[in-house]
């Protein structure tokens, strides 16, 4: 359980790095531009953790799956980008391959 916690940080770490990276105003913002840094290591180094338990494959599939599925999501709510039929299914069909992966993975 603990593996899924620490991947779990690293999807919440990597979501802010890439909200900041948004925010960084193509990198002429310095406070942004440093956290797209930090959270982005920091993120590396919880997936690292999760590692120890979970399989390589699904825990790259989850953390990309669900990280790209929750920065379509924040670019809908936060950045009012379009929330097209399209891509609203495309979120379902991310989050439902990594359900997937999820049950199909090694269950510690």
């Amino acid at each position: 359980m603990q593996a899924w916690l620490w991947l779990g940080l690293a999807i919440v770490l990597e979501v802010s790095g890439t909200m900041c990276m948004k925010l960084s105003d193509s990198f002429t913002r310095l406070l942004p531009t440093i956290l797209v840094v930090v959270f982005y290591v920091a993120s590396f180094s919880a997936m690292m953790m999760s590692f120890k338990r979970i399989e390589l494959g699904v825990a790259y599939a989850v953390w990309a799956g669900i990280g790209t599925a929750l920065i379509a999501a924040l670019g809908i709510l936060v950045f009012k980008e379009a929330a097209t039929a399209m891509k609203l299914a495309a979120i379902v069909l991310i989050i439902s391959g990594v359900v997937m992966l999820h049950l199909s993975g090694d269950a510690s």
